[in-house]
């Protein structure tokens, strides 16, 4: 794949708009082309593979604030394609759902979902598959602070169900940071204000 294949590429699909990259081709589409790109790729492109597909807050002060990253494998050009979807509202960030045409889009719609609260339109069965039912929260949004957010523990319905309790891991930033070396609160920025660090207890 080339620049002229880029080219042609961009003619064929007048609506996309190229991408800085320094990996692969990469475009940015527009939500309301998404499933016609899609189709397109799949079917006459010979893009057959969704690799991932996954997001980005880029804050809320911006706007748009959420956008969607799906990449494409084509086997027979051994090449990958990086397509881009912003969300153009950022209090309930929606796109259309690819699980029609990739089947591998389900569970990864699902996660992004979880973890952002982008939900995806016509989606087959959009539940959350990491938190449970009825988390008020989006543990990949940057406002979603380092340390977590207090939850009571053990949960009442694992509890209830299992007969298990449930304690808290004894770690630092919870389930969704790792540090790698010293302190987190001392490398990560957004680290700096939480409730709690190494040093000062987690209230009870």
């Amino acid at each position: 794949m080339d620049n002229d294949w880029t080219k042609k590429f961009k003619k064929r699909f007048a609506f996309l708009s190229p991408r800085e990259s320094a990996d692969c081709i990469a475009f940015n589409c527009p939500a309301s082309n998404l499933l016609e790109l899609g189709e397109a790729l799949a079917q006459k492109e010979g893009f057959d593979l969704l690799v991932d597909l996954t997001a980005v807050d880029w804050g809320e002060e911006s706007s748009p604030r959420f956008s969607t990253v799906c990449h494409f494998y084509s086997l027979s050009f051994k090449n990958y394609l990086r397509i881009v979807i912003d969300c153009s509202n950022n209090v309930e960030p929606e796109i259309p759902s690819l699980a029609t045409l990739f089947p591998g889009a389900d569970w990864h719609e699902r996660e992004v979902f979880d973890m952002f609260g982008i939900r995806f339109s016509n989606h087959p069965n959009l539940k959350r598959i990491l938190m449970w039912d009825g988390y008020p929260h989006f543990p990949l949004r940057k406002d979603f602070p380092l340390a977590g957010e207090p939850t009571e523990l053990p949960a009442a319905d694992v509890a209830e169900d299992t007969g298990v309790s449930v304690l808290p891991a004894p770690m630092m930033g919870g389930p969704f940071v790792a540090p790698s070396e010293g302190h987190v609160s001392q490398s990560e920025p957004r680290g700096k204000d939480q409730s709690w660090t190494e040093e000062r207890g987690k209230p009870r």
